[in-house]
């Protein structure tokens, strides 16, 4: 028998992907183009998809990986896309496309406050029902059009979302699936699927919402004209698949009610599977999606910017340490790493203000800065901050997972760490001290893309779910276990942060510091 392969598109923030993995969950060949996307003249804090010219680079990577991995398109059985969430594509009644947005789209900050007032307490009745908040949801962006792009939005037919637009061009049938739909915040946690009640509600188009097909299901195969533009065989099946977080934690085998994940990248993501009947909390404090797995959410947590942070960190204080990893032929965070571990558990109690703990329903930073510094160069210093920032990050996750624990009824014990951050030991084993859990590292790096070609086996028929998929693919790398005596230092750090948090975000609401950012319509 002919050796088989799954193909995965990943269509991130900042680039879109293609990667091919063999059924044993190998990485074969990776293609990759960053893409941009546009402000629109005259449209403050705009992010318009350029689907004409993303879809060229798509082609380019889905074609340059096939080349690299120097195998027959005709054994590409199956495909699947993952994509950013709350990226959304409109189409006209042909299936053209009309008019996109990226997730960082913050142009209807008006439409929000609009929302808010006309419809008082209509954002926390569709936050119970959906999980979301209007803030990046789909309903004021579509107002905004409606309000300011009439010409286009009569002519709106469909709403995808951007990993979908993919899969549709390659197989000419657009639907959705819950994990990604779910993000515009028109839909049902429970019954994974779109309510149209909210769009009639506000005065939206209620007859624009095509099918929902639950991840891993088949969709068609490649039509003869995507074929030629990407070099694909019209033999490969194409295969819902879902968004970038429900997708990325199905490849770190977080598949199972209660099961939980930190997601350390440019921002960082809390994660635990519950039930699609849970309710989100009364106080709005956090996100819920549907995830990729029938019959489960994912209550969500976010820590804004944690990695950025960090990298701005290392580029404006770390130039001694940069020149030593040059010199040494190695990554600048593990000198760092290597150095901090000199330093005791808090950081001689140093308070770094980034991000705040999620408050999905009214959220806003305050300014960056560090606190409780004192003049001790030996104390104080570069390395000790570089230590306090790891700290800091697992405190403001661990504080997100207490909150999804108060609402769900789950108790943590143990969750899985992956992104860029979960390669650096110290990082690791702080997570662990801080959340008391132990904590899981997988083998893989290319989680998201993994999850993607496991929903293209699953419709394959090479893996008989998603459960099963992750069972035969995941592999783990390390496991930490939490040093109690640490854990009574950051519960006490814990508790000073969020009291010196508010605060900060005191000086913000006077007008004397500037928040590091704010939802739109606040």
């Amino acid at each position: 028998m002919k050796q088989q392969y799954l193909l995965a598109i990943d269509a991130g923030t900042g680039s879109v992907r293609a990667v091919i993995f063999d059924t044993e969950g190998n990485q074969i060949a990776v293609a990759q183009q960053e893409w941009m996307h546009l402000e629109e003249a005259g449209v403050p804090d705009s992010m318009s998809f350029d689907f004409h010219n993303n879809w060229k680079l798509t082609c380019e990577v889905i074609a340059y990986a096939v080349k690299k991995a120097e195998i027959d398109p005709d054994d590409i059985a199956a495909l699947s896309a993952t994509s950013m969430r709350e990226g959304i594509v409109l189409y006209d009644k042909d299936g053209r496309e009309l008019w996109g947005v990226a997730n960082v789209d913050a142009r209807a900050s008006e439409e929000v406050k609009y929302l808010k007032e006309k419809f008082p307490e209509i954002e926390e009745q569709f936050y119970e029902t959906s999980g979301q908040t209007f803030a990046l949801g789909a309903l004021p962006r579509l107002l905004w059009l409606k309000n300011n792009r009439p010409e286009i939005y009569e002519k709106v037919a469909h709403i995808s979302m951007i990993g979908d637009w993919i899969l549709a061009k390659l197989s000419g049938v657009i639907v959705v699936d819950p994990s990604n739909a779910g993000t515009t915040g028109i839909f049902s946690l429970a019954s994974r699927k779109w309510d149209i009640s909210m769009a009639q509600k506000v005065g939206i188009k209620d007859d624009i919402f095509v099918p929902v097909y639950e991840t891993g299901t088949v969709i068609g195969n490649v039509t003869q004209e995507a074929a030629q533009a990407t070099g694909l065989s019209s033999l490969t099946q194409v295969v819902m698949g879902g968004g970038d977080v429900q997708l990325g934690s199905t490849g770190l085998g977080v598949v199972k009610e209660g099961d939980v994940a930190v997601l350390g990248g440019s921002f960082w993501q809390q994660v635990v599977n519950i039930k699609s009947d849970v309710k989100p909390p009364k106080d709005m404090s956090v996100r819920v999606n549907p995830h990729v797995i029938e019959g489960l959410s994912q209550a969500e947590g976010i820590t804004f910017f944690s990695g950025l942070v960090m990298r701005w960190f290392r580029d404006a204080f770390c130039a001694l340490e940069k020149q030593e990893a040059h010199e040494q032929g190695c990554d600048v965070y593990e000198i760092l790493e290597e150095k901090a571990k000199a330093v005791p558990a808090g950081s001689y109690e140093i308070l770094p203000i980034f991000s705040d703990s999620m408050k999905y329903g009214k959220w806003y930073h305050a300014a960056p800065s560090f606190l409780n510094l004192g003049l001790e160069s030996e104390k104080y210093n570069t390395i000790s901050m570089f230590r306090a920032l790891e700290e800091n990050a697992a405190i403001v996750s661990s504080i997100n997972l207490e909150k999804i624990e108060a609402f769900s009824g789950v108790k943590i014990k143990e969750l899985v760490f992956a992104g860029g951050a979960s390669k650096g030991a110290l990082w690791s084993q702080i997570l662990a001290d801080v959340t008391g859990c132990s904590v899981k590292i997988p083998k893989v790096r290319e989680a998201t893309a993994l999850g993607a070609a496991m929903a293209a086996g699953v419709g394959a028929g090479i893996y008989e779910s998603l459960e099963d998929a992750a069972k035969k693919l995941v592999v783990w790398e390390k496991t930490y276990l939490p040093n109690a005596k640490n854990k009574k230092v950051y519960d006490g750090l814990k508790e000073k942060w969020q009291k010196a948090y508010e605060v900060q975000l005191k000086l913000v609401d006077d007008n004397i510091t500037t928040s590091m950012w704010k939802a739109p319509g606040l």
